[in-house]
């Protein structure tokens, strides 16, 4: 067996075709991954090569099958096959030699190849910023990959005596079972089962392989195609020796063998191994435990497709690569699509585009480079989770301004597995939360509120809550409570419901403004005296931990306001201009409720301190810019504020803490105290302490839209009409309501790291050609040295034999 093998091996670089096939397959391969601009690692700019293994499966289709030809169909044609069944070795160990034969010369033929991770490596930025447990991974996909192609080359090759007719067959039959079960799953008939149709095929397991993830699923089945291909090939060369009635039965048991390791055996397999460094691919256990609980099938239809620039196809090929393995996990109840937005017609295209934008899915605007310059693209990265009942948009973009976009979409990246999870439990929820604002306390209208209320109702139920009227029955079915700028005193019973609230568990976000400052009478007055607003709150929230301060933050961090200014010809006329009450908070922090989120829009907010209570666990989560003036009251402030040049000195203090959170069993304010007036029934909560968690920011406005002033319609939260810009209220609130109302392993999801690893955009801009070069013409270099060290050691050996 070990002389066919070596006789197989050196015969195929005997020959100059040998040498032509892996010629050709090393040129297309060097040009496609570093020259063609639509493929080149050096116009993507990732250090990775992806677009190397997934172009792979295409060349081997014609690279192995021109290998594997020759393996018995030339046997027949040169006379010798006979010769070889004369010698005392099954055919099986000859299908088997011949095999390994087949193989080791494709490992050689991509041996070269090796080159591309070195460059990739020197060229990354900093030099070895690139994965090479995922690279070394796909390589072992692409292996696996060899072993079913060679199979089905030697099998085809069993068949004829013709080694062109050979070589035709086995590039049929790969592309079938490489990229026709895809195709095939597509037809309407299959509509139901089309990922089961699809896993019959080889593409669907070697696209998880090759992105640095070996599973027992995808092991077994390369093993399966190949050992299936193989016994085909012994089957049919044995059948002029063996009953057909044997073979048939051999055949019928392996068959059944593989359909139950591949249906049945391994589908409960979840064992994997992930070679990527930052082991992008495994998944959390809060995920999982997740998964296994879904009863009914989830659909998420993926927005994210079309020519897309390369920083957003890796988004959308994460996001895919993510949802297939949500799938694995849940047995196949997550299912998905995805869909081009931008197909079709122009009409088509403007209709989708205004169905989607109409759901709340607003595009991303892309100035993308072309060979005429710049033209600009509409890109939707967006997904919709639903069951039967209901369903959530999710925005997979995390946008921050002033990073740079492939940190933009690589924060992006990092952050699926949390939107996505988040969104499973919404739609899967068994009970919907209540969530409850505030009224009767002076509290923003609905229509102010409206699309925090709007954005709340994914997976969950928003109302009003008077704490007046309110019964203790109905505190306990609320599982968050909204206090948002509360003009008037809160009563002592209002208090004491909202500690019956907390002491049961409750959840609460605070949102209170503690200074009366008002940009509408600032408006009518030019100026306003500031003074601090009573809410009867301060001994509540003394007690549980903090303390809003009566002041105000001016920062030069901040948005800005329409004011009516004298121009050239004497004429009024409206500009924007910076006003310093109204800060946007950059978050730095690393908790996961704002971490890596974009600028958040506040309007006269203050500042917190915390309160020492071992009990109570406390994080500042937001801070002011350190470029802030605090004011506190009494004081006053006026519009002519806007056209003072602000002294730096004065602005350049430590940030501020404008935002916190609260955690642990909170202490009972009335606690050996009377009850208040207007509780008709008390309740004792000495005994009643459950954890909760709490939310505070010293500022509502956040949480209020702006309202067209022409129809009266809401805007989205956080959207500023004057300069036209979105910020990150909303998903902050999300990601608030989230925290309040999960254990904290859901919103941990959020800490999840992903390196970002880029080129040297510089050395590849001046040294482009120079690497091209190199990529293209090494490994055929070095397969001309190979040749040519093999034909004289050929030459040296039998020379001397013939002398």
């Amino acid at each position: 067996m070990f002389s066919i093998y070596k006789r197989e091996t050196a015969s195929y670089f005997n020959s100059l075709i040998g040498y032509l096939a892996i010629g050709i397959f090393l040129i297309v391969t060097g040009l496609v991954t570093w020259v063609f601009p639509d493929t080149s690692i050096l116009d993507a700019g990732f250090a990775s090569l992806e677009g190397f293994f997934s172009i792979s499966p295409y060349l081997f289709m014609f690279l192995i099958p021109a290998i594997s030809m020759r393996t018995i169909a030339g046997e027949k044609a040169d006379g010798t096959y006979e010769l070889l069944l004369s010698r005392p070795v099954e055919i099986k160990k000859i299908i088997l030699a011949k095999f390994f034969a087949c193989v080791t010369i494709t490992a050689l033929a991509i041996l070269p190849t090796c080159i591309y991770a070195i460059s990739i490596y020197l060229l990354a930025n900093p030099v070895g910023n690139i994965d090479l447990g995922a690279t070394i991974g796909s390589y072992i996909g692409l292996l696996l990959l060899s072993f079913s192609f060679v199979a089905i080359g030697i099998f085809c090759s069993s068949l004829t005596k013709n080694s062109i007719l050979a070589f035709l067959t086995a590039v049929f039959v790969s592309f079938i079972f490489y990229d026709g079960f895809n195709s095939i799953s597509q037809l309407s008939i299959f509509t139901d089962s089309s990922e089961q149709v699809k896993e019959l095929g080889i593409q669907e397991h070697y696209n998880a392989i090759s992105r640095g993830v070996l599973t027992v699923r995808d092991f077994i089945y390369f093993l399966s195609i190949t050992s299936f291909f193989l016994l085909l090939s012994v089957g049919h060369l044995n059948r002029k020796f063996q009953k057909r009635k044997k073979t048939l039965l051999t055949y019928a048991g392996v068959i059944i063998v593989l359909i139950v390791l591949n249906c049945f055996v391994a589908p409960q397999l979840t064992n994997r191994i992930d070679f990527t460094q930052d082991k992008r691919y495994t998944l959390s256990n809060t995920t999982k435990n997740t998964i296994k609980e879904i009863d009914d099938d989830i659909y998420i239809t993926l927005f994210l497709d079309g020519n897309l620039p390369s920083g957003f196809n890796r988004l959308k090929n994460s996001a895919i690569d993510m949802i297939a393995d949500l799938r694995s996990y849940s047995d196949g109840k997550v299912k998905y699509n995805v869909i081009n937005p931008l197909e079709g017609s122009q009409q088509e295209q403007q209709e989708f585009t205004t169905a989607l934008t109409e759901r709340g899915l607003y595009p991303t605007n892309l100035n993308v480079k072309s060979e005429d310059g710049f033209s600009q693209k509409l890109i939707f990265p967006w997904a919709i989770v639903g069951n039967a009942e209901h369903e959530i948009a999710v925005n997979l973009l995390q946008n921050k301004t002033g990073l740079d976009p492939n940190e933009v979409l690589n924060n992006s990246v990092q952050n699926l597995e949390y939107a996505f999870i988040s969104s499973i439990k919404k739609v899967t929820a068994k009970e919907v939360p209540f969530i409850g604002f505030t009224e009767g306390h002076g509290e923003p209208t609905d229509l102010e509120l409206y699309d925090a209320m709007q954005s709340l109702m994914g997976g969950n139920q928003v109302g009003r809550v008077n704490l007046d009227s309110t019964t203790y029955e109905s505190l306990k079915q609320l599982s968050v409570l909204f206090v948002v700028k509360p003009l008037e005193k809160f009563s002592e019973s209002d208090k004491y419901k909202i500690d019956y609230f907390v002491r049961n568990g409750g959840k609460v976000v605070w949102a209170l403004d503690q200074v009366n400052a008002s940009l509408d009478n600032l408006r009518v007055t030019g100026s306003q005296s500031i003074i601090g607003r009573d809410l009867n709150l301060d001994d509540l929230l003394f007690l549980y931990g903090a303390r809003f301060n009566y002041n105000l933050v001016a920062d030069l961090n901040c948005s800005q306001i329409p004011i009516t200014m004298a121009g050239a010809t004497g004429q009024s006329q409206i500009e924007l201009a910076p006003w310093y009450f109204f800060p946007i908070l950059m978050p730095t922090s690393q908790n996961p409720i704002v971490k890596n989120l974009d600028g958040i829009r506040t309007e006269f907010i203050g500042t917190l301190d915390t309160i020492a209570n071992a009990e109570i666990k406390k994080e500042i989560v937001l801070s002011s810019s350190p470029f802030t003036r605090i004011i506190n009251t009494p004081n006053s402030i006026s519009l002519q504020m806007v056209e003072e040049q602000p002294d730096p000195k004065t602005f350049r203090t430590a940030p501020a803490p404008v935002a916190m959170t609260l955690s642990g069993k909170f202490p009972y304010l009335f606690k050996d105290r009377p009850t208040p007036v207007g509780i008709s029934e008390a309740v004792d909560l000495s005994a009643t302490s459950q954890e909760s968690k709490m939310f505070l920011i010293a500022d509502g406005d956040w949480l209020i839209n702006q309202v067209n002033a022409k129809d009266q319609s809401p805007y989205p939260l956080g959207w500023d009409r004057y300069s036209e810009q979105q910020f990150a209220n909303k998903i902050l609130l999300e990601n608030v309501v989230d925290y309040l109302l999960n254990d904290e392993s859901l919103i941990q999801l959020r800490n999840r790291e992903i390196k970002l690893r880029l080129l040297n955009a510089s050395v590849v801009k001046s040294e482009k050609v120079k690497w091209q070069v190199i990529n293209v013409l090494f490994p055929i270099v070095v397969l001309v040295l190979f040749g040519l060290i093999q034909h004289y050691l050929r030459k040296r050996k039998f020379g001397k034999k013939t002398a």
